[in-house]
């Protein structure tokens, strides 16, 4: 998929970590969301409350999803999932793109 259709961007950015993860808030006409962001190099730690799905579309992290030992490498076109109200980590080694899916 290359672009979304029908939908509403929310134009102000959402803003963590001093500015080094940024993303825009897209809404399609069901009510679903979904985030488009960029994270530049760093490690960082995440806190759900719905579940939610990564899909990276540019770049390469490793993540650490709740319950496991190992940091995982996830590179562009690859995605994993984390479940709600959970933590995960994030360490980016070359900027991310990526989509955030919110799962209901």
């Amino acid at each position: 998929m290359d672009a979304f259709s029908n939908v509403t961007i929310h134009l102000k950015a959402n803003r963590y970590f001093e500015d080094k993860v940024t993303s825009r808030t897209v809404e399609f006409g069901d009510g679903s969301k979904k985030t488009l962001g960029i994270m530049l190099p760093g490690e960082y730690e995440f806190g759900t409350g719905a579940a939610e799905i990564m899909e990276i579309l540019d770049g390469e992290c490793t993540v650490l999803l709740p319950g496991e030992k190992a940091w995982k490498k996830v590179v562009g076109g690859e995605r994993f999932e984390v479940p709600s109200n959970a933590r995960f980590g994030v360490r980016v080694e070359k900027t991310l793109d990526y989509i955030c899916s919110f799962i209901a």
